[in-house]
C-alpha cells in the first residue's frame, strides 16, 4: 500500500515537472519578407510588430523580418506566399495586380489627385472590395496599406517638362503598369530588380530611375544621380499581405489580432514616411543635389490619356468609382 502511494506521488511529481518544462503553447515564428533597407520605416515598424503580435496572441505568434531582398526579389516573395517560403510580405500594388488586375489601380500614375484622395481610397469600400477580390484570386489576405510616398524621377539632367524625358532610359520595377508613365512621356522604361538599381545607374545601364524621396535617400541613388525632379507621378503604397495558409489556420480571435497589429504597423510607417518627405527636400539640397520643382500638369495630362487604355487591368466602373471618391 505504501509502495503504491509512493509510486503515485512520484508519478504526480514527474507530471508536474514535465508540465512546467513545456511552454503553455508553441510559438510560431512567421517570416516577413520585403525588399527595403533595414533602416527604413517599413522595416523598423515591422520589427517592432513582433512583440506586439506576440502579446496580442498570448505568445502563439511572433515575426522575424527579412529586409533588403534577403529572401528574394519582389516577384520571388510574392510567389513565396503560395510556396510557403514566406508568411507575410510588403509588396507594391502592381505586383499584387499580377494575381488580380483591378487591385493594381492604386499604383497607376496620376491616379490620385493628392494625398487626401489616396488616404480616402485606402479607407474606402472600393479598396476593401478589391482586397477581397485579390484574396479570392490569389488565396492570400491583404491586411493593410502603407504609404510609400510620391514617386519622383532622378536623372543626370533637369527634367521640367515631358519632352525632357524623350528617349530617356529609365529604370522601373518589373511590373508592366510601371511602364505607363514613361511611355506617356516618350521615355524608354527598363525593368530592373530593386537590389540592382544603384549599380545600373552607376554603370550607365540606365539614365534615370523613379522612387519616393525616402527611398532615394535609403538606397543612396542621389550618389549617382545629379537631379531629383519632383514629378510626383505616383502616390504609391505597399500592401501588407499574409499568406493564405497562415491566414486560414488562424482562429477568428487571432485574425482580429493580426489585423490590428498589422494596421498599426502600417500607420507607424506611414507617419514616418510623411515626415521624411517633408524634411528630405532640404536634406538633398544640403548634399549638393539639384531638386527641381516641376509643373505636373503636362505630365498628368499626357498620362491620364492612358488610364483606360490597353494597359489598364481594371474596368471603367472601378476607375469611375475611384475618381468619384471625395
Amino acid at each position: 500500500m505504501k509502495y503504491n502511494r509512493l509510486r503515485a506521488c512520484l508519478a504526480a511529481t514527474t507530471a508536474v515537472a514535465v508540465l512546467y518544462a513545456l511552454p503553455a503553447s508553441a510559438e510560431t515564428v512567421l517570416k516577413w519578407a520585403h525588399v527595403y533597407e533595414a533602416n527604413e520605416p517599413y522595416n523598423t515598424c515591422a520589427v517592432a510588430a513582433s512583440d506586439k503580435l506576440k502579446e496580442a496572441t498570448d505568445g502563439r505568434y511572433s515575426i522575424e523580418v527579412y529586409p533588403a531582398s534577403s529572401l528574394g526579389k519582389e516577384t520571388d516573395i510574392n510567389e513565396g506566399l503560395g510556396l510557403g517560403t514566406v508568411d507575410i510580405i510588403y509588396t507594391g500594388q502592381l505586383f499584387a495586380g499580377r494575381a488580380y488586375g483591378p487591385i493594381a489601380i492604386g499604383g497607376a500614375p496620376y491616379m490620385f489627385r493628392d494625398f487626401d484622395h489616396w488616404d480616402k481610397y485606402r479607407n474606402s469600400d472600393l479598396f476593401k472590395e478589391l482586397a477581397e477580390g485579390y484574396e479570392e484570386a490569389a488565396g492570400n489576405h491583404v491586411t493593410s496599406m502603407t504609404y510609400y510616398g510620391e514617386r519622383h524621377v532622378t536623372s543626370n539632367k533637369p527634367i521640367l517638362k515631358p519632352e525632357d524625358m524623350a528617349g530617356l532610359k529609365i529604370r522601373v520595377p518589373n511590373a508592366p503598369l510601371y511602364e505607363m508613365f514613361p511611355k506617356a512621356v516618350g521615355a524608354n522604361p527598363t525593368p530592373i530588380a530593386f537590389a540592382e538599381v544603384y549599380l545600373a545607374l552607376q554603370q550607365g545601364t540606365v539614365d534615370a530611375q523613379e522612387n519616393p524621396l525616402p527611398t532615394i535617400q535609403a538606397k543612396k541613388f542621389y550618389e549617382v544621380q545629379k537631379d531629383i525632379n519632383l514629378t510626383g507621378h505616383i502616390t504609391d503604397a505597399l500592401l501588407t499581405i499574409v499568406s493564405g495558409s497562415v491566414w486560414g489556420s488562424l482562429s477568428d480571435e487571432d485574425k482580429q489580432a493580426f489585423d490590428k497589429v498589422l494596421d498599426d504597423t502600417a500607420a507607424c510607417a506611414t507617419s514616418q514616411v510623411i515626415q521624411n518627405e517633408k524634411d528630405l527636400v532640404q536634406w538633398f539640397k544640403d548634399q549638393g543635389v539639384q531638386v527641381n520643382e516641376v509643373d505636373r500638369k503636362p505630365f498628368r495630362d499626357a498620362t491620364v490619356k492612358l488610364h483606360n487604355g490597353p494597359d489598364a487591368t481594371w474596368d471603367q466602373a472601378t476607375y469611375d468609382r475611384l475618381q468619384a471618391i471625395k
